[in-house]
């Protein structure tokens, strides 16, 4: 039986990014960048007016001054020639800023007519233009190897002119539930009255794969039959990674380890010392990577956030693969058996002073999905140890929108 540091420790020096690919930007979204990006330009490529108004020399510019209009430059458009001396140009945002011009003066700074400007403050004298490359040098490192790509990084590339960005593939995730008490959601009306159960896991573990950046695969549900699951395992090698559910114990019916033995797989360690989620399994199939998780509904999603989420960052090339653990006053009494670490279901919220509070969600047994619904984190307690009201406690936050609020709080 491994501690949960080595247990995870284990499954992720077995992992490596998957292959690279090239996609548009448009499908880039969540990805994780491959390689270091470098911009072939400067950004701004030149420089240019930060707002509308006109075009000077900054010793032209003092109040009353009275300056021709030589030309209008539109964004998108150059000036035709250097701006005069003791001449302005009309210029809007964004537009060139026209050779000899040092300063732009704010359109509602000045009043313009029959040609002529009237400068009448002198506020924004050597301001209001954005230099070239005072945003992005040509040749610059814009996007580093392992950054996950959100908005902002979409934006960036696109302006410096890349179409395509190097990715690593989404990795496919086979899930594979065993029992022969489970059903799908739409077959539970007409199984009822033998005793089926709606099989939670298929449906809560592919929505964390897809939270996770992967693609899941249907693995089925599989009854307690081992010819049934070497087929179901067989066919699953082809993924990335395999996950199963149940059959994992030491019960009459739990075949997942004895089918992988026989099929010639390894398996690394079996069991973790954390509660709940103790019946955990890793090893491959087939030379793919397979994790064995309890059949229990909050033991299997507490596998896939100790385990799947960290695989599968390291399998779409994430630099960063670890939430990081927060720390919280608590605000329930928690304790943990004498020889296995404890992961209390949580709900962490945030005081007026800036301290996280933590209170349990409730009652705390491997079935009851909802206190896993409930929590945005879990509270690890190690093994022996009482924790009192008051006192300071590890978080592993699960809702990355805990902390949102309905209404917008800043002032200005």
């Amino acid at each position: 039986m491994l501690g949960v540091a080595e247990a995870v420790n284990t499954v992720l020096a077995a992992i490596a990014p998957l292959d690279v690919a090239a996609v548009n930007l448009d499908d880039a979204l969540g990805r994780f960048a491959a390689r270091d990006v470098t911009s072939a330009v400067a950004i701004p490529p030149w420089d240019n007016s930060s707002m509308d108004g006109y075009a000077v020399r900054a010793r032209d510019v003092k109040v009353g001054a009275k300056l021709r209009v030589a030309a209008t430059i539109r964004a998108g458009a150059l000036a035709d020639r250097p701006l005069p001396p003791g001449e302005a140009m009309k210029i809007m945002t964004g537009a060139p800023v026209p050779e000899g011009a040092d300063s732009v003066v704010r359109i509602e700074d000045a009043d313009e007519s029959g040609g002529v400007v009237t400068i009448r403050d002198v506020r924004d004298a050597g301001k209001n233009i954005r230099k070239r490359a005072e945003d992005i040098a040509e040749g610059q490192v814009v996007i580093k190897r392992g950054t996950r790509l959100l908005a902002p990084h979409i934006g960036v590339l696109a302006s410096t002119g890349a179409s395509r960005v190097a990715v690593h593939a989404r990795p496919a995730v086979a899930i594979i539930s065993t029992g022969d008490e489970l059903v799908r959601v739409e077959e539970l009306d007409g199984a009822r009255d033998s005793r089926k159960i709606v099989s939670s896991n298929s449906y809560s573990l592919a929505a964390l794969v897809r939270e996770s950046g992967g693609v899941p695969v249907d693995g089925g549900l599989i009854a307690d039959d081992q010819d049934a699951l070497r087929a179901a395992l067989d066919e699953a090698a082809d993924s990335d990674l395999i996950i199963t559910s149940g059959g994992i114990s030491v019960g009459e019916f739990d075949h997942t380890r004895e089918v992988i033995t026989a099929m010639g797989g390894q398996i690394a360690f079996w069991k973790v010392r954390v509660r709940p989620g103790a019946n955990i399994a890793f090893g491959s199939v087939k030379g793919t990577p397979w994790l064995g998780l309890p059949g229990n509904p909050v033991s299997a999603l507490i596998g896939g956030e100790l385990f799947i989420r960290p695989m599968l960052r390291k399998m779409s090339g994430a630099s960063r693969i670890f939430p990081r653990p927060v720390t919280a006053i608590a605000a329930t009494r928690f304790k943990a058996s004498e020889s296995m670490a404890h992961l209390e279901r949580a709900i962490l919220t945030l005081a007026e002073n800036g301290e996280l509070h933590a209170r349990s969600t409730g009652p705390q047994g491997s079935g009851i999905l909802s206190s896993m619904a409930a929590a945005n984190a879990l509270l690890l307690i190690p093994p022996g140890r009482t924790i009192d009201l008051g006192d300071i406690v590890t978080a592993l936050p699960l809702d990355p929108d805990a902390h949102l609020t309905e209404r917008f709080e800043l002032s200005a």
